[in-house]
C-alpha cells in the first residue's frame, strides 16, 4: 500500500508518500517570503505553490521507484469547518487531481488540521482513543477533542495565533519569516520573568495585548532581544498549558497531543514539560516527530493510507 500526499499551506509546499510501514518519503519547500515582510499574499502563495509543486513531486516519484502508488490524497482546506477556505489549498488540490487521473488511482481529499495531527500521533506513544489535540501554528491556535475520525473544537485563540506573535515579533526584530526557529535561537540566550501575562476568558485566549507590549519594548528598546524572545516562548507555554487544563476540566481527558509548526520548538517542548511537572498539573504531553510539526503532507498521505486499509476487504 503506497499513497502519495500533498499539501499546500500558507507556509510550505509538500509531498509526501506513506505506506503501511509509516512515512516513506517527505519532501518540503518553504514559500519564498522578502525580507521583512510577514507572509504571502494569497495569490502570490498559489503562484509559489504552482512552481515549486512539480519538482517536490518529481523527488517523491524518484523515492517511489518500484512501488506502486494506490492513491492520492490532499488537503483541501484549512479545517473540518464549513467555512473553512483558502485560494492556497486549491494549488494543490488541482494537482492532485491531475497526479490521480494520470495515475489511474482515487483521489482522497482532507483537511490540513488533520494532516497535523495524524502526522503529530504517529511515533508519538499516544494510542488513541478519547485525547486532546492542540494545533499551534500560524493561522491556527485550537483545542480539539478527538477520538478516531471525530473532532470536537473545545476552544482557542480569540485574537492573534501562537505563531503569528512569534512571526511579528520575530520580523519586528529583523529576523526573517517565518521567525519561529531563528526567535528560539535567540530566546535561548535569554531569561524569561513572566513579564508577558496570559490572557484568558470564557472559549479561549489572547494574544494581541502581548504583541502590543511587545512592540513597545522594541520600540523603546527597553529589553534587550534575547529577554524579549525569551518572554515571547514562556507566554506560549504558560497559555498553552491553561488551555488544555480548562479542556481537561470541560472534558476530563488528560492525554493532550501537541502539533503544528510552532511545536516544532524544542525549546517550547522543553518548557511545557518543565512547567507541568513543577506545577504537579496531570497533564499527560505527547509529541511527535518535530520534523513532521511544521507544515507537511506526511500526515496527509498517512490518513490517506488509514482510509484504503480500512476499505479493503
Amino acid at each position: 500500500m503506497t499513497v502519495l500526499g500533498i499539501d499546500t499551506s500558507c507556509y510550505t509546499t509538500s509531498v509526501a508518500a506513506a505506506g503501511e510501514e509509516g512515512v516513506i518519503c517527505s519532501h518540503r519547500s518553504l514559500l519564498p517570503v522578502p525580507q521583512g515582510a510577514r507572509g504571502l499574499r494569497q495569490s502570490e502563495a498559489v503562484f509559489a505553490h504552482i512552481r515549486q509543486l512539480p519538482d517536490l513531486y518529481e523527488k517523491a516519484l524518484a523515492d517511489l521507484q518500484g512501488r506502486t502508488i494506490d492513491a492520492v490524497c490532499v488537503s483541501v482546506r484549512p479545517r473540518d469547518a464549513e467555512d473553512s477556505y483558502m485560494p492556497v489549498f486549491q494549488s494543490g488540490a488541482a494537482f492532485a487531481r491531475v497526479a490521480a487521473a494520470t495515475l489511474g488511482v482515487p483521489m482522497l481529499t482532507t483537511t490540513h488540521q488533520r494532516g497535523h495531527v495524524r502526522a503529530a500521533l504517529q511515533d508519538s506513544g499516544l494510542k488513541g482513543g478519547r485525547y486532546l489535540a492542540l494545533h499551534l501554528s500560524g493561522g491556527t491556535t485550537e483545542v480539539l477533542c478527538m477520538q478516531g475520525d471525530a473532532l470536537e473544537l473545545i476552544s482557542g485563540t480569540l485574537d492573534l495565533h501562537a505563531g503569528q506573535l512569534i512571526d511579528r515579533v520575530g520580523v519586528a526584530l529583523g529576523l526573517p519569516f517565518p521567525a519561529g526557529p531563528y526567535l528560539e535561537k535567540l530566546a535561548m540566550q535569554g531569561q524569561a520573568q513572566s513579564l508577558l501575562p496570559v490572557s484568558m476568558e470564557a472559549g479561549g485566549c489572547h494574544f494581541s495585548g502581548a504583541e502590543a507590549r511587545a512592540m513597545q519594548w522594541i520600540k523603546n528598546n527597553e529589553l534587550p532581544p534575547e529577554s524579549i524572545a525569551a518572554e515571547v516562548f514562556s507566554l506560549a507555554a504558560r497559555t498553552v498549558l491553561r488551555l488544555l487544563s480548562a479542556a481537561r476540566e470541560k472534558t476530563g481527558i488528560s492525554d493532550a497531543l501537541l502539533t503544528g509548526g510552532v511545536m516544532s520548538s524544542q525549546l517550547l517542548r522543553d518548557m511545557l514539560c518543565e512547567i507541568n511537572q513543577r506545577r504537579r498539573l496531570g497533564l499527560r504531553l505527547y509529541f511527535g516527530q518535530r520534523q513532521y510539526a511544521g507544515d507537511n503532507a506526511a500526515g496527509v498521505a498517512l490518513i490517506g493510507c488509514d482510509r484504503m486499509m480500512e476499505e479493503r476487504p
